[in-house]
């Protein structure tokens, strides 16, 4: 959607000046001499912890509106001060159509050099293109709270909101990527986003948000675009159709997203032009909260809209081995504790084994006994009224599933680097056997609905195998064949336990959340969990439509429009997947 522009005068040299401390706004002729003029003051900083050895300037822009008495809304901005970000502020600032903002403008680090001889290390490309939650950090525990030791120019102490509604990030070209990804990563301490000439390209992995963006579910964010269609095409991509993408892709799932095209090439022109429409459409209804979009139809088959996870408990080490019996009440285990608990169908937790031999991976079986793998004893357990009778020896099992005719499949990661991992089945009568070896580190395992194919999650790469269930048990047809995402800050997906719906679908605890995906082997959803981790999964409720997630310290739950499938009862065979 194109915005009119209002044109104001661009400054194309930047004067070194050697006061820290210089009023902006007089040379703008839109500011009027009746528009009170902000302060902006440069700093450096050269303390990071999170980028260490690196040293940068920072200004600080304070409008003369600023009342201590009140946290002030925050504008940060990378590589400097740009689009004349601080004569716009006192416009509209003084003309009531933004609230009060204090802006913040951080240049990339830099590692000096020890010696004239040498370079120093240039951190814009490491600091800004790449995903994951970085550099968000830097700004959060480092940049804004340095930001709050400062005063203003008479004395006044500068206090910032916390608020991710209260708070915009935008920037040019590489800084711009860096201003989504900080609201992406962190959208509770940002929402507000200006994006110019953005490099969502193959450089550091930012070509992967067009896809992220239609599969996670939806976070409140609100987006500008700009772009001219003679941006840099080079070897890292196509910056103008990339920010193309980017708009198809917020506007598929649901975003508040606006775009101003032009015909410019990678430079601020047009951006600074349009700035100052954009930042009152970014700032709009303020201080109403931005609104999180609806999400891709494959999501919105899945979830109910308005309905989140909420906490079932908290205060364990490490939770793990969700398992539901044929009423849908769910138990689960803290590892380190060594101790069992169950959620019954109201919601309440009990201890149900106040010893369970640090059982991680458990499932129930068709005769209602819970089998549980007890790595404390390197044994497969079955409890029968809390009392447990040895299925298996020799086991060093990590998860485990139950088939509805008794045969139980147990994953043997490796733990050394000599030892192989492998897949155990378990015959009815107790006989064991090894059915598959080879996987770096075979972790979650669960069942087709139909019963027909067996799925292991490799933790160590991006894989969930798929094998073919024979009439004797045995499994054949081994395929590398859920393909999942790996953050930015990893090396592989961390795939743990997983279960299945009804129709079919998987759905694999990962580093990234719960990936949610179809028959055919392809990530639809991506469902992030309130804390950022999660081990394992599990259908339960009476009517087996709430997701159970442990995670880490806590356990969480989330209603589903979906039902579970649950092994222990006759197969399920879904519709053929949408090819």
């Amino acid at each position: 959607m194109m915005l009119p522009h209002h044109r104001i005068l661009v400054l194309l040299t930047i004067v070194s000046l050697p006061a820290t401390s210089f009023a902006l706004g007089a040379d703008v002729p839109e500011t009027g001499k009746d528009v009170p003029k902000g302060v902006v003051t440069k700093y450096t900083f050269d303390q990071s912890k999170i980028f260490p050895g690196t040293v940068r300037d920072y200004w600080i822009y304070v409008p003369q509106q600023y009342d201590p008495a009140k946290p002030a809304c925050v504008y940060v901005n990378q590589d400097n001060v740009q689009f004349n970000a601080p004569a716009v502020f006192d416009r509209l600032i003084h003309a009531k159509e933004i609230p009060v903002v204090i802006g913040v403008f951080v240049t990339h680090g830099r590692v000096k050099a020890l010696a004239d001889s040498a370079l120093d290390r240039f951190n814009r490309s490491y600091e800004y293109d790449g995903l994951g939650d970085q550099y968000a950090r830097f700004l959060l525990e480092e940049i804004l709270p340095e930001v709050e030791k400062k005063s203003t120019s008479d004395g006044r102490p500068i206090r910032l909101s916390k608020d991710g509604n209260d708070r915009c990030i935008g920037g040019s070209s590489s800084g711009a990527i860096a201003a989504f990804t900080a609201a992406w990563e962190r959208p509770d301490a940002f929402r507000r986003v200006f994006s110019s000439i953005g490099t969502y390209v193959g450089l550091r992995g930012g070509n992967v948000y067009p896809t992220l963006l239609r599969k996670y579910e939806p976070k409140p964010i609100r987006v500008f675009l700009q772009d001219g269609s003679t941006d840099l095409n080079i070897y890292g991509g196509d910056w103008w159709m990339a920010n193309q993408e980017m708009e198809r892709s917020l506007s598929f799932a649901g975003y508040e997203v606006r775009h101003v095209w032009g015909e410019g090439g990678h430079n601020a022109t047009q951006a600074t032009e349009v700035f100052p429409d954009a930042i009152r459409w970014l700032w709009k209804d303020w201080p109403s909260p931005v609104k999180a979009g609806e999400g891709s139809p494959q999501l919105r088959e899945i979830i109910h809209p308005g309905e989140a996870w909420t906490l079932v408990a908290d205060g364990y080490k490490f939770t793990e081995g969700p398992a539901s019996n044929a009423k849908g009440e769910v138990f689960f285990n803290d590892i380190p504790n060594a101790k069992t608990y169950k959620i019954a169908l109201d919601g309440t937790v009990s201890l149900f084994l106040p010893d369970s031999q640090k059982a991680n991976g458990q499932a129930f079986g068709p005769d209602g006994r819970l089998y549980v793998v007890a790595t404390g004893t390197d044994q497969v357990l079955a409890y029968d009224d809390g009392k447990a009778s040895v299925v298996a020896d020799g086991i060093r099992g990590n998860d485990l599933i139950v088939r509805n005719d008794g045969t139980i499949y147990v994953t043997n990661p490796s733990r050394t680097s000599t030892e192989p991992s492998k897949i155990w089945m378990i015959r009815p009568g107790g006989e064991k056997q090894v059915v598959d070896t080879g996987l770096k580190f075979s972790n979650g395992v669960t069942l087709s609905p139909d019963q027909s194919l067996l799925y292991v999650a490799e933790s160590r790469s991006r894989w969930v195998y798929s094998y073919q269930i024979q009439e004797d048990r045995t499994l054949a047809f081994k395929q590398k064949y859920y393909h999942l995402h790996v953050p930015d800050n990893a090396d592989d997906s961390g795939a743990d336990g997983m279960c299945v719906d009804r129709d079919g679908r998987l759905y694999v605890a990962t580093r990234m959340g719960v990936q949610v995906c179809d028959q055919a082997g392809r990530v639809n959803c991506i469902i992030p969990t309130p804390n950022g981790k999660v081990s394992n999964l599990r259908f339960g409720g009476e009517n087996f439509d709430t997701l159970i997630a442990t995670c880490g310290d806590r356990v969480f739950k989330r209603k589903l429009k979906v039902k579970g499938a649950n092994a222990f009862q006759p197969p399920l065979r879904p519709a053929p997947p949408r090819l």
